[in-house]
């Protein structure tokens, strides 16, 4: 590991610090959305990896979450996401969310997020009412969404006015490395004081001392080589929490959609459900259909079913991929119903209307992360996730559609309102202690680490992937016990680059998700092994505490 100096003066140089109130790690709808409800009252600095609307909120196609209608209530929505989430959620959790959903969607509204107005129901424009649509698992109609682009429209949304801030700098281009505790600076290590971050473009580590530090950077579903994520969800606030003593919590449940275009250049493009709610089959290779042999319903079954199935026949095949066939439909049905997908197939050269589509499943969203309480906090004084990155309570074994984005923005009014209270009582730290790069050099083996992180995401696909068992699982922490040492060792003699960053973080999420796999005895939810084919009668979530694993 790469040391620590403040004696190194030509590396003191070249090192700048920056200092803020609050240091914001992700720009997305969690991370934007308390910037901008903290702003007011102090200096806020905003990490984003690489473009600022360059994360998972951007998309987000669905939408968000909340009771607008009469005939719907705040107890009805609690229901379906215990439900959902097969009765492994926090119900107070999930009661407190669904209680604020209503007027943190309305901070949306009036930040000029633009849902979708009902002009059927519409008769005064100073009384709007909201197009609600239902979504699978939902009651009722609560889904408020623009087009199907909500989080494009959020994100946007949220980036104007953070942009238009004075208090608020956003740093693109920026990862965070690594979180500084209070111990570095001779107080305690449970309080954390900052974060060392790697400038891509100057390419060197510099520091930001805050007085709160904000964990905004999503899921961890590149640890998968399916994946329907952006580039940057690699679990980095999740391992930086780990590594600065944080616990973790149902990190084993893995939401994975089933239908994910299977191209070398179509990275990350989801084939709707509504292909096969209009009639789409999926097919194997040489043609036959699948689904009957798996569900009476077919290719309307529900999501981890389908995703089992599709993965089964890979396995069995030794398949790349299976396929996903509309073209027994007429033309004109597909361009009507279709027209985005259709034209984006095209570019690839995929004729939806008269050949199948390459499909395989794939990682969606992480229903596990960093333990909070409910106003974000972690178990480290000033330190605090929201979004996808935490453990809430709130997905349980499952998340309920639409509930992701609801979780961004009550965490964020809720966090934001903590901070600001505690905002004037804390001093902003001394100076930190520089990043030393005196001992190590530039790295001409870069290969190296590509061929680990294709390794890694590989066997994670194969061994901790929709289907598990305890022997896959043991494959699996062995071979990212070997590959966290080369990693080390690499990490300790070369500067750190963006890939080694994303690597380091990336093994350390999968072996907590192996490890939260191998405690539950158990098939729930996004868990599925094939040693335990039932669930239990009564189970919680799964812990684990970084002390246990020193």
């Amino acid at each position: 590991m790469i040391g620590l100096s403040q004696e190194n003066d030509e590396y003191m140089n070249i090192t700048n610090e920056h200092s803020c109130d609050v240091l914001v790690i992700g720009s997305g709808a969690a991370g934007l959305s308390l910037a901008l409800r903290v702003a007011p009252h102090g200096k806020v600095i905003v990490l984003s990896k690489g473009p600022r609307n360059e994360g998972s909120t951007y998309y987000a196609q669905g939408g968000i979450a909340a009771v607008f209608d009469e005939s719907d209530t705040v107890e009805s929505h609690v229901e379906d996401t215990l439900v959902a989430g097969a009765h492994i959620c926090d119900r107070d959790v999930v009661t407190f969310i669904a209680e604020n959903a209503k007027h943190c969607v309305q901070w949306l509204i009036d930040g000029g997020v633009p849902f979708d107005h009902d002009d059927e129901k519409e008769t005064d424009i100073s009384d709007p009412k909201f197009h609600l649509t239902r979504e699978g698992g939902h009651s009722h109609r609560r889904i408020l969404h623009a087009a199907d682009a909500t989080g494009k429209a959020m994100q946007n949304s949220l980036q104007e006015n953070v942009l238009n801030h004075p208090n608020i700098t956003i740093f693109e281009r920026h990862n965070a490395l690594d979180l500084i505790t209070e111990d570095k600076i001779g107080g305690d290590a449970d309080k954390v004081v900052g974060a060392y971050i790697w400038n891509r473009d100057a390419e060197h580590v510099e520091t930001v001392r805050a007085k709160f530090v904000i964990l905004a950077t999503g899921g961890a579903s590149k640890v998968y080589q399916y994946t329907s994520n952006p580039d940057v969800s690699s679990g980095d606030g999740i391992a930086m929490a780990w590594r600065a003593g944080c616990r973790v919590a149902n990190l084993e449940f893995n939401q994975f959609h089933p239908t994910c275009l299977f191209h070398p250049d179509a990275r990350n493009f989801l084939m709707t459900e509504a292909l096969r709610g209009e009639g789409a089959y999926l097919r194997r290779p040489d043609g036959t259909r699948f689904m009957p042999d798996f569900d009476e319903r077919g290719e309307l079954a529900p999501r981890d079913v389908v995703a089992r199935a599709i993965d089964y026949e890979m396995k069995r095949l030794g398949a790349d991929c299976m396929y996903l066939d509309i073209s027994h439909k007429p033309e004109d049905f597909i361009h009507h119903h279709f027209p985005t997908i259709n034209e984006k197939l095209l570019s690839f050269g995929i004729d939806m209307t008269k050949e199948p589509i390459p499909i395989v499943p794939a990682a969606h969203y992480t229903c596990g992360g960093v333990m909070v309480d409910k106003q974000g906090q972690t178990d480290i004084d000033g330190l605090f996730a929201i979004g996808e990155v935490s453990y809430t309570g709130l997905h349980g074994a499952n998340r309920l559609a639409s509930n992701s984005l609801l979780e961004c923005v009550v965490y964020a009014w809720s966090a934001a309102e903590y901070i600001i209270k505690d905002m004037d009582k804390r001093e902003l730290p001394p100076t930190l202690p520089a990043w030393d790069e005196s001992q190590v050099e530039c790295s001409d083996e870069e290969v190296v680490i590509q061929h680990n992180w294709h390794e890694l995401r590989l066997f994670m696909w194969d061994y901790m992937g929709i289907v598990r068992t305890d022997k896959r699982l043991e494959r699996a922490l062995r071979r990212i016990q070997l590959l966290k040492q080369e990693t080390h060792d690499y990490y300790s003699n070369f500067r750190v680059s963006n890939n080694l960053i994303e690597l380091r973080n990336l093994l350390d999420v999968s072996e907590l998700m192996v490890r939260c796999a191998m405690k539950r005895k158990e098939s729930c939810g996004l868990h599925y092994t094939l040693d335990y084919p039932e669930a239990l009668e009564e189970s919680g979530p799964t812990i684990l505490v970084p002390t246990n694993f020193k």
